[in-house]
């Protein structure tokens, strides 16, 4: 019989406790991977709107927490486009309102003359060019059911939908866009946008200017790339902490759990154990095939879990107050990480159960009741 086979039967020799030791770790797997999902897809989500369409990069209120808190005066705007090198800067409002069964639905203020900067490309019907008028995304537009002429209704203020459009950032889909002088309005934050577009003249250095433009004015911060993103959203930041102590915590509890797994079952095998070695095994040999089934216990767990955390992802993606804020994206790193977890969890609860066995002498095992 092959050694793998061999592996393979004294699992299922055992099957129920297997199964379970297989499913406390998958739930571990699956929340690491949830939760990996979850941050890939919000950093996605505002990386495509600090650069969206023709920015090349944003500027914001430096030390602020989340990205929603940042005030910036309008008129940086107009001094950041004075500045050598920058084609255009647009300051854009944004902020959320409650839509039918969405507590979060994005709302962005801009100039008519920003949109193409911003990344919003209308497919349906016209921009907006009155104070009650308002364009919405794609993404939107379905999720609402709304189409050109109907009414969106903001804060019991009724909007006719002008337009439609389409974007490659998932929140601005999501959304919807209004005029910039009329949400500043309704936000009482006349004279402030969240944050500024900045595009650049062709073959300008986008290092320097971004530099220069935290040198003259000190109340900014530019954001260039996604790795930027904690310095204005420390959201995403706890979110990275919680996923890498969740996988710390699986690494330990199911380290424990196949620990005690396998010291059980090398307790029932004592006498199995010292046969094998009386008739040649090795110690190495020995090892190898309890930190075998160590093994493979995790690795079944990875494609379980992951299909787990998956699952669980969708079924939150159903929640209106969820689905409007959230994307998930399921990279590769993150089933990378799982199966790494997983790898680590039987490596590390194996070990000592497999150094143990490959210690036992074949007369003390042959004695063992």
């Amino acid at each position: 019989m092959r050694f793998s086979a061999i592996i393979i039967r004294n699992l299922l020799r055992r099957r129920l406790r297997s199964s379970f030791t297989v499913l406390g770790i998958s739930i571990g797997i699956a929340t690491i991977v949830a939760l990996g999902a979850i941050v890939s897809g919000m950093t996605s989500g505002l990386e495509g709107v600090l650069k969206a369409g023709q920015a090349d990069f944003s500027a914001v209120q430096r030390g602020v927490s989340d990205l929603s808190l940042s005030r910036v005066d309008e008129n940086r705007a107009n001094e950041i486009e004075a500045l050598e090198g920058v084609n255009k800067a647009s300051g854009i409002l944004w902020t959320f309102f409650s839509v039918e069964n969405n507590p979060y639905f994005l709302i962005w203020g801009l100039e008519k003359d920003d949109l193409a900067t911003a990344g919003l490309n209308i497919v349906n019907g016209s921009s907006f060019s009155q104070e009650y008028e308002i364009i919405i995304g794609e993404a939107a537009s379905k999720e609402l059911d709304k189409a050109v002429g109907d009414i969106l209704l903001l804060r019991e203020k009724e909007f006719n939908i002008t337009g439609i459009f389409e974007t490659s950032s998932v929140f601005q889909s999501k959304g919807a866009a209004t005029s910039l002088k009329k949400l500043q309005e309704m936000e009482k934050q006349e004279g402030y946008v969240t944050l500024i577009y900045v595009k650049l003249d062709d073959n300008a250095d986008t290092e320097n200017i971004s530099q220069r433009i935290e040198e003259e004015f000190p109340d900014l911060i530019t954001i260039k790339s996604a790795s930027e993103l904690g310095n204005v959203d420390k959201g995403l930041e706890l979110m990275d902490a919680a996923s890498s102590a969740v996988s710390l915590l699986a690494i330990v509890i199911g380290g424990i759990g196949v620990t005690n797994t396998m010291i059980m079952s090398i307790f029932e095998r004592t006498r199995e154990i010292g046969v094998l070695t009386a008739i040649g095994w090795r110690r190495k040999r020995i090892l190898s095939l309890i930190l075998g089934e160590s093994m493979l216990l995790c690795l079944f767990s990875v494609p379980i879990g992951s299909l787990m955390g998956i699952f669980g992802v969708q079924l939150l993606s159903l929640y209106p107050v969820i689905s409007g804020i959230l994307e998930p994206i399921f990279t590769l790193e993150v089933f990378a990480r799982a199966f790494l977890v997983a790898f680590a969890v039987g490596l590390i609860g194996g070990f000592y159960p497999a150094y143990r066995a490959s210690k036992l002498s074949p007369s003390e095992a042959m004695r063992y009741e």
